[in-house]
């Protein structure tokens, strides 16, 4: 390769590069900067305690399997006026729906119906 193929080369790559890389971005504005006050995070719909505090007294209180259970099923065995049995059948019933996600798709899809 001569010197000036070489230059040409090194030409079309940079054209080539500035014309797929060279593009700035807008950069995000500076969180300090004077201007439009932030925006302020939502309060979310679900008041309360998060699912890992209720997983952590649902654990204290000797719950099996309490990972699996989702939030209202934790909130629901946490409360003061629910049974044993009543706890058991959520918990099963949570167990059951955990056991049925594992497995090939024709054996997951046969244990729903």
């Amino acid at each position: 390769m001569t010197v000036k193929q070489k230059k040409q080369q090194k030409e079309l790559l940079d054209k080539l590069h500035t014309k797929y890389y060279g593009k700035k971005k807008p950069k995000a504005q500076d969180p300090n900067a004077p201007g439009k006050a932030p925006e302020k995070p939502k309060a979310s719909s679900n008041q309360g305690p998060s699912r890992n505090e209720l997983m952590l007294q649902a654990k204290a209180k000797g719950v099996k399997n309490f990972r699996v259970l989702n939030k209202e099923e934790l909130v629901e065995i946490l409360k003061e006026d629910t049974t044993q049995e009543r706890i058991s059948e959520i918990v099963t019933g949570a167990v059951d729906r955990w056991k049925a996600g594992w497995g090939k798709g024709n054996n997951r899809k046969s244990k729903e119906s």
